[in-house]
């Protein structure tokens, strides 16, 4: 069954629903983002009862806005404890805590944190909300300087957002240390038998110490052989304790150089936002992490990597750092932008008016042309836009 919400779904979900003539709930906000009637649409009526009659039902959401669906309409079902177990980084970090017993974390308000005393808390840390979406409102403070920076940026009118208050609530936020190595996110879901399922992991760069951005995010070969196992290892207690089964997740977490695996946070009942991550597996691997879900399957990674070599995959978010507000530009040149990349897979184009994004591309890279990535990683995108 497919729950689906604002702000975007692919053509590529859409396809696959209507392809394997899977249930989708008819929401009103579903209906205006999906005109195909052909589809196998259900009533919410119908979609609540078959959720409360099997709770095991596999349910997919593209969007963190259908949480307030969810909590309104199946309160009497286990999805909106789990789902808060996860959503809440507080709740989460106290599901996880017997597994990590020394890692520091604490909530403050947003009106305490102008007048919040860090000289007991050690640098580095990260203060993000405790329920958020997006890296709206995430900061990494190195020293007293980069916090008094980040306070400036802390506040009301900065935190302004087009998601409901499920989906980021700014009103409270999460002191944690800050979790040191490499960052993966990682599309999975728990089977009928509660077993991790990997479906994808991406190498998510950053083009600072500082940067909290989501602008690179790459997968390949490589990656996957590399984490896979140790990863599925790593979820297998957290699926435990939630007593998750039939539930997809995006983890976002740390490696660092020995191999230890931290978690940052995780996602439920989606994989990466905006239809990303889980249409790149089609892309890059050559199956759909949406039909694999809902059909309890699992990839053959040895079959896909004979022909699936030598190739890195990436998600390129852009975001906007211009430094132009979004009503000061009045155009992106998605043309140049695509002649700077070797092979463009897909183009999703959006209108930084009513988005945080001007789109995102899908990209191929050989091995031997890594810089393209690099390139586009630190870029201010002011090449592309006109004012």
């Amino acid at each position: 069954m497919f729950l689906i919400d604002d702000p975007f779904v692919s053509d590529f979900l859409i396809n696959t629903i209507r392809d394997g003539n899977y249930k989708i709930v008819a929401t009103k906000e579903a209906k205006e983002l999906i005109l195909d009637e052909s589809l196998n649409w259900i009533s919410e009526k119908k979609a609540i009862d078959l959720l409360v009659k099997d709770p095991d039902t596999p349910i997919y959401t593209n969007s963190e806005n259908s949480i307030a669906w969810i909590i309104k309409n199946l309160e009497s079902s286990k999805l909106p404890a789990q789902i808060q177990l996860f959503k809440d980084k507080f709740k989460f970090r106290e599901l996880i805590k017997d597994s990590f017993p020394d890692f520091f974390y604490e909530t403050v308000k947003l009106e305490d944190i102008q007048e919040l005393n860090v000289d007991r808390i050690n640098f580095p840390f990260v203060i993000k909300p405790s329920i958020g979406f997006f890296s709206l409102g995430v900061h990494i403070v190195h020293n007293l300087t980069e916090w008094i920076a980040a306070k400036k940026e802390l506040n009301y009118k900065n935190l302004q957002s087009i998601f409901p208050k499920e989906v980021i609530d700014t009103s409270k936020f999460i002191i944690e240390e800050y979790i040191k190595g490499e960052e993966y996110a990682v599309d999975c879901y728990f089977n009928r038998e509660g077993e991790p399922v990997i479906l994808n992991i991406l190498h998510h760069k950053f083009s600072s110490g500082t940067d909290v951005s989501d602008r690179v995010y790459s997968t390949s070969e490589k990656i996957i052989r590399k984490y896979k196992n140790a990863i599925e290892e790593f979820l297998i207690p957290i699926g435990n304790k939630a007593g998750l089964k039939n539930f997809p997740i995006h983890v976002e977490l740390r490696i660092d150089a020995k191999g230890l695996i931290r978690p940052i946070e995780v996602n439920a009942l989606r994989f990466g936002g905006w239809c990303t991550t889980g249409d790149l597996s089609w892309y890059a691997f050559g199956f759909n992490s949406y039909e694999y879900y809902i059909n309890n399957k699992k990839p053959n990674w040895e079959q896909i990597f004979k022909n699936r070599t030598n190739k890195i995959y990436s998600i390129i978010v852009l975001n906007n750092n211009t430094g132009f507000a979004a009503s000061e530009i009045t155009h992106f040149d998605y043309d140049m932008l695509v002649q700077d990349f070797e092979n463009v897979l897909i183009m999703r184009k959006l209108d930084i008016k009513k988005h945080p994004v001007f789109g995102f591309i899908f990209t191929e890279t050989s091995l031997d042309n890594e810089e393209e990535l690099g390139k586009i990683l630190i870029s201010n995108l002011r090449k592309y836009i006109s004012t």
